[in-house]
């Protein structure tokens, strides 16, 4: 069976490769796709196969008797789920688009592997025959309470499903990719204390205006709204008052000046001298210590008295560390001291081109920052922001608005590929079962186990994301397998569905997924263990919605159509 899946993904890579040339972030998640549910069809071959193996050890009888089995209903459920993935493909949602593609043609390659490859290596190989009946004999009881009590668990599968439908309106989407991110990363911490500060937070919008006049209107009727902080504009490098900050700089510089450029200075002092230098001023310092008995200013002048007499008896190596520690800073404070005192003013024109470029198009055209007002790490906030600008300015960009409106997408592309699955499983169903009443069988348990999915979902406070929200389509595509298999075999008139083999085939489907993508749950990445939780919320209700409500919604099997006959003359 790993042999099967192997190959088949191999086959289903190439053609994604053939027809895009390249995986995408999204599409690559065909492989978690084809896993899921290419385990899920080779296992229900090798379980049917084991049990007719255990009716008749002829290993060639066994195998055309479970593809005799199993052979339509596999067929028909890769056919559903390949026409849900499809769905994807007319939405404005490239990644989840290709992702259909891929993956609907993967449903296609993995039944044929199963009844092709699969069949092959279990005849080359020769397994052994079966000892032991294949199902779950302890269910029998399971089975008959379903179905003497069938009223009262469809009532009760109802109930559950309104209040999953009730909850649906507290689910939310959490459409920031930064709550997908592991908050211990050294990177997303330093990113973190970055947006408490407004002045440094990444979350602006910038704004492409006509002139820089029409820029500095616009940012003036922006700083007015609530939720922006303040607009940057390549105005705000030009100082505000100039003439009156002007006059002050030239009053300085006249008194400063001449300290900060003297029209002489001496030669720097030798070490000898700056030890004796240091020497006095460590005796005055020991003086003012002792003029000042107690208190703070005392303790800290006999302390650098201490320091500096005993780098006056120290080596000319000390004093040269000392110097360059100290003095280096001191000449570039004094140097940009120097420079200030001769400040000019300040236009548009005279502005550094580097500057300019990152403000203002050669062509005259102008940008604007805009800052928010505390922190949007949260949805609401975020979107917030981003409706309130771009009520001012519609052409509004940068990552703010990326975001929302990827969000709006996203969810846009999710429901409509939604819809127009639903509509292409009903139809196939329809077309390859001929019952409508046979097809509601069908669908009512995977609505059932979305209502109740996503509804514990909004209970208890999981929200779907841009990561999670990908488990949706495997969630459909077992629960809309596992759906069929029950509703064939209990057309074809099988009794005791809870005890076959094709129950166990179906826990251990679920078993064998919910271990493989369930153990995501354990990430520390936020968004690979949000995925963990949502696959294994939706296989629970999904095994719980085949298990128990589809049997006791079915009933007793019907009639072949002879014995029908029979009894109605």
């Amino acid at each position: 069976m790993l042999a099967s899946i192997f190959v088949g993904l191999t086959v289903t890579a190439a053609a994604g490769l053939l027809v895009f040339g390249a995986f995408n972030l999204i599409s690559v998640a065909f492989a978690i796709l084809f896993v899921g549910l290419g385990v899920d069809f080779g296992i229900q071959f090798c379980v049917s196969y084991r049990g007719r193996r255990h009716l008749n050890d002829d290993l060639q009888a066994a195998l055309r008797d479970a593809a005799a089995d199993v052979g339509a209903p596999l067929a028909l459920a890769a056919l559903s789920i390949a026409a849900g993935f499809y769905a994807f493909l007319p939405t404005d949602y490239r990644g989840v688009s290709e992702l259909g593609v891929i993956a609907g043609t993967g449903m296609i390659v993995a039944f044929i592997a199963t009844v092709t490859l699969l069949p092959a290596l279990l005849a080359l190989l020769r397994p052994r025959g079966e000892r032991h009946a294949v199902g779950y004999p302890a269910l029998a009881g399971v089975n008959r309470m379903l179905l003497q009590h069938r009223r009262r668990v469809v009532i009760a599968a109802i109930a559950v499903a309104a209040v999953g439908g009730a909850l649906l309106p507290r689910l939310r989407f959490d459409f920031n990719p930064l709550q997908l991110r592991s908050p211990d990363a050294e990177s997303v911490a330093t990113l973190l204390d970055l947006m408490k500060d407004t002045a440094t937070a990444p979350d602006t919008i910038d704004v492409l205006v006509p002139s820089v006049l029409a820029g500095t209107a616009l940012a003036h009727r922006l700083e007015q709204l609530p939720e922006v902080d303040h607009v940057l504009a390549i105005t705000a490098f030009i100082p505000d008052d100039q003439d009156a900050k002007l006059a002050t700089i030239e009053d300085a510089a006249l008194l400063l000046g001449p300290t900060l450029e003297p029209a002489a200075t001496r030669p720097p002092p030798s070490d000898a001298e700056l030890a004796r230098a240091m020497a006095r001023t460590s005796l005055s310092l020991d003086e003012a210590s002792r003029a000042h008995a107690a208190g703070p200013l005392a303790t800290s002048a006999g302390r650098l008295g201490r320091a500096l007499r005993a780098l006056a008896e120290g080596t000319p190596q000390m004093r040269e560390r000392l110097k360059q520690a100290l003095v280096p800073a001191l000449v570039m404070t004094l140097a940009t001291l120097r420079q200030a005192l001769q400040a000019t003013p300040v236009t548009l024109a005279s502005l550094p081109a580097e500057i300019v470029g990152d403000w203002v198009t050669p062509d005259g055209r102008a940008r604007i920052e805009v800052y928010p007002k505390g922190s949007v790490a949260d949805d609401a906030s975020l979107r917030r922001f981003v409706v309130a600008v771009q009520a001012e300015a519609p052409d509004a960009t940068g990552a703010p608005v990326a975001i929302e409106a990827s969000s709006r997408t996203i969810l846009g592309a999710f429901t409509q590929a939604g819809l127009l699955a639903l509509s292409s499983i009903t139809l196939l169903l329809g077309a390859a079962l001929r019952s409508t009443a046979d097809v509601a069988r069908a669908l009512l348990p995977l609505l059932l186990a979305l209502l109740c999915t996503l509804g514990t979902c909004a209970m208890i406070g999981l929200p779907l994301n841009f990561e999670n929200i990908i488990a949706l389509p495997l969630m459909i595509g077992i629960g809309v397998a596992f759906d069929i298999y029950f509703v064939m075999a209990w057309r074809a008139g099988r009794t005791q569905l809870l005890q076959s083999s094709l129950t166990r085939a179906i826990v251990m489907s679920a078993l064998t997924t919910g271990t493989a993508f369930g153990s995501l749950w354990l990430s520390h990445h936020p968004g690979t263990s949000s995925m963990g939780k949502l696959l294994a919320l939706s296989l629970v209700w999904t095994l719980a919605s085949v298990l128990l409500f589809l049997p006791a919604l079915l009933g007793a099997p019907p009639k072949p159509a002879g014995q029908r006959e029979l009894h109605h003359e």
